[in-house]
């Protein structure tokens, strides 16, 4: 009767389960990866919040608060977005058009901004016409005229007289009447005055006339406007309302994407090395079949109906962990204000089911990739190769493995040749084809790596001599357990150290970089005014105000790229070194930039030269770049004059005030006090939340494949059952044998985590050069941990199954 291959597969999984326990892990381990990174990105592509200060109008038009680029030409054209470090605003001429639009009862130029009373308390300015669509009621007195204000929140009575800071400077206005709601309202004439942006209106609030339908009234206005905005409804309105929601998606879609990819790369990398180690360990079965009259076809059906029979299952099981892990991270990111409060994540089934197919097809893959070789060799020859270890690991995969070193080497030597973010770019490709090249050429490595290793377990008695000549005889089944602690050492190790890096020199960079005596701050920013106020107070011979801020410049490949940017309101020199390597801040001036060196390498301008870049609000400029210099990282990588920057901040305060002279006492009246070291503690808690991000990223990458590492040790001890037992049966003791185990344990995890250190330093060593100019910096205790937690890994999955099996 001939073999039936399905009923074979079933067979096999049903009577010997234990076999297949370690790929079922991996493959649920990886679904889970995939399909939490996937919700994240599915997340980033359809957030969405309900409308807040927008909920009452219906329809609500509004500045694109992206920007967008086409690169390429012909068939290859492609075009990029980014989101907007602040809000973009409509030309206010633009209410009229909207208001004339058929069906529209009344068009409201809307805007807000912050102030702040005498006591420095900060609050939201806005018109008087935001009311008809935010609900706000007066409590007493009237609306407010030429010269007044209406005030909320108990701050004053009607008829008395109040001071504010606005974005215009210091000014007095008469109380008109009051509300229940924090907050100030002028005249929409007067807020649009006053808001340092007299000609922009954040968005355009439209309310329908009796019996409109809201979406005929889109329509209308789309029309009326001309395309020189976007019309929104229902919670599309919410998109209105600021950067923060594009600002989220963009980081959801680079979570769940960009990093979701490599890990999702990752998860399948080792998750199809188990599956073909689980194929690999039944050698002597598939050799049994052979010899009693399976044909290969058949025994290649019966590799692809278990990987079938048992990935589906483990991906559906995985997408639990998946969820919960997808629930965590999004609710950290939430909580930590990177997310808006209103985006819930999106459960919707599609990253499910991508989760079950990768692992589907990637099982299939492995499976069928690793019965080519015992389905293809003669039956007699399957029996005899099935007793040892075949050496050689064929040709293709030689030459791919010595392609992915040669590629691995190049491409190292293009990012220690590039800066900034080109380096870093180019260094993440560094990582993966070494360790593709570590799992193609994994048994020459656990060869040579044994016979180095070998003279100091000779030193180690009996069981240290079978420790070696296992080691060297099972060169492919080290390699197994070997890949995944190199995977976990590397990846892990690389994300860590490389935050370690920049931290460091970000930290020393700020402290350098700053020189001014005392450093101001306040909650809400600083007056307009403080400057002034600063330089006329005796003993202070400068007073620089500092915006921090955002740009974007343009990118060949990616359309944009952002950058961090800093605005002073005069020379800086006096307070700040930069570190000038070409040019001279002296011509720092309106029209003019200075930016940091890596940066200009990476976009192509010399001092001289025109710097095309997007402003906060996407309005486009193209100042001339007057110098270059080294510490970006620490102050910014663009520095620009204040005064380019009025209008296109929304915040349209300083965040600092950097103060040469004087005495600390005397500036308490403009704010908090302290010097460059408080200032560069207090930048070092801002970078808390990349801090916590990078780790998470590790934590993810690193767990996974430190749980793979243990998942395929164990699964090696138990395959080795028939050898323990010899070993026993010819008189070695258990303890012979568990030490033996112990010193192989310990080559692979010393071997794994040399390597996977060697692979960290090829792929640190440039991208700390391009990001900081300097060399990875390495904390002892760190480095020892990572070391520490591979060996104690080894030995952990090795020695629990071990014992087990010697009962």
């Amino acid at each position: 009767m001939p073999l039936r291959p399905n009923g074979l597969a079933r067979a096999a999984v049903r009577f010997k389960p234990s076999s297949f326990v370690g790929t079922f892990v991996a493959l649920l381990l990886a679904a889970a990866v995939v399909s939490g990174c996937g919700l994240l990105l599915q997340t980033g592509l359809t957030a969405s919040v309900p409308p807040g200060r927008y909920a009452g109008a219906a329809v609500v038009a509004a500045a694109d608060q992206q920007v967008h680029a086409t690169v390429g030409r012909g068939p290859e054209r492609e075009t990029f977005s980014a989101a907007l470090p602040d809000r973009a605003r409509l030309d206010a001429s633009l209410v009229h058009a909207a208001a004339r639009a058929p069906g529209a009862a009344r068009a409201v130029g809307d805007v807000s901004y912050p102030v702040r009373d005498a006591a420095g308390t900060p609050l939201t300015a806005s018109g008087w016409g935001s009311t008809a669509f935010t609900g706000t009621r007066l409590a007493s007195g009237t609306a407010p005229g030429p010269g007044g204000v209406v005030l909320g929140g108990g701050h004053a009575r009607v008829g008395e007289r109040v001071t504010l800071d606005t974005p215009l400077g210091r000014r007095s206005f008469t109380v008109f009447g009051t509300t229940g709601t924090p907050g100030v309202w002028f005249t929409d004439a007067q807020a649009l005055a006053l808001s340092g942006h007299p000609r922009t209106v954040d968005a355009i609030a439209v309310l329908p006339a009796p019996g409109t339908d809201p979406g005929a009234l889109a329509v209308e206005v789309d029309r009326a406007l001309r395309g020189r905005a976007e019309v929104r409804t229902g919670d599309d309105r919410s998109l209105a309302e600021g950067a923060a929601l594009p600002a989220a998606k963009e980081l959801l879609v680079a979570l769940g994407g960009s990093f979701g990819g490599i890990a999702a790369l990752v998860a399948v990398f080792t998750a199809a090395g188990t599956v073909a180690l689980g194929v690999g360990q039944r050698t002597r079965e598939f050799a049994l079949l052979r010899a009693v009259g399976a044909t290969p076809r058949q025994l290649r059906r019966s590799i692809a109906t278990e990987a079938l029979l048992l990935a589906p299952l483990a991906g559906a099981l995985g997408c639990l962990p998946g969820l919960a892990l997808a629930t965590w991270w999004f609710g950290q990111l939430r909580d930590k204000g990177a997310v808006p409060q209103g985006v819930r994540l999106d459960t919707a089934p599609l990253p499910y089911a991508a989760a079950v197919l990768v692992v589907v097809l990637a099982a299939l893959g492995a499976g069928l990739a690793a019965a080519r070789r015992p389905s293809r060799v003669a039956p007699g020859l399957a029996l005899a190769e099935a007793q040892t270890e075949r050496r050689a690991i064929g040709r293709v995969r030689t030459v791919l493995g010595v392609t992915a070193v040669a590629g691995g080497a190049v491409l190292a030597g293009v990012a220690a040749a590039g800066s900034g973010e080109d380096a870093a770019n180019a260094a993440l490709g560094v990582v993966m084809l070494f360790m593709l090249a570590v799992a193609l050429l994994g048994p020459l490595l656990a060869r040579l790596s044994a016979t180095v290793l070998s003279l100091p377990l000779h030193a180690a008695g009996a069981s240290g001599h079978l420790a070696a000549a296992n080691s060297r005889t099972n060169a492919r089944r080290l390699a197994s357990a070997l890949t995944p602690i190199v995977l976990a050492t590397s990846f892990a190790s690389t994300l860590v150290l490389l935050h370690a890096s920049t931290d460091r020199a970000t930290e020393h960079q700020q402290r350098a970089g700053v020189i001014a005596d005392h450093v101001v701050t306040a909650p809400g920013g600083l007056p307009v005014d403080a400057a002034a106020r600063a330089a006329r107070l005796p003993g202070v011979t400068a007073a620089v105000a500092v915006q921090h801020t955002g740009v974007l410049l343009p990118d060949r490949d990616t359309g944009f790229r952002s950058a961090t940017a800093l605005a002073v309101s005069a020379d800086p020199r006096p307070v700040l070194d930069p570190d000038v390597r070409t040019g001279s801040l002296a011509g720092l001036r309106p029209g003019t930039v200075a930016v940091d060196a890596n940066l200009a390498d990476a976009v192509g301008v010399r001092p001289g030269e025109r710097l095309p870049l997007r402003l906060p609000d996407g309005r486009t400029a193209s100042p001339r770049v007057v110098a270059t210099y080294g510490r970006g990282l620490g102050l910014a990588e663009v520095t620009l004059p204040a005064a380019d920057l009025a209008g296109h901040r929304t915040m349209p305060y300083a965040d600092e005030l950097l103060v040469r002279g004087g005495t600390p006492d005397r500036l308490t009246a403009l704010g908090t006090v302290t010097d460059a070291a408080g200032r560069a503690a207090a930048q070092s808690r801002d970078r808390e939340v990349n801090a916590w991000a990078n780790t998470t990223m590790a934590a993810v990458l690193g767990g996974f494949a430190a749980v793979a590492a243990a998942n395929t040790l164990v699964m090696t001890v138990l395959a080795r059952r028939r050898e323990l037992r010899t070993l026993r049966l010819v008189g070695t003791t258990r303890r012979q044998v568990l030490r033996m185990l112990r010193w192989e344990s310990l080559l692979v995890g010393v071997t794994g985590t040399v390597l996977g250190g060697a692979i960290a330093l090829a792929t640190l060593v440039p991208m700390t050069h391009g990001l900081t100019g300097e060399g990875p910096y390495l904390p002892p205790l760190v480095v020892g941990s990572f070391a520490a937690a591979a060996v104690l890994l080894a030995l952990v999955s090795t020695s629990l199954p071990a014992r087990a099996v010697l009962r």
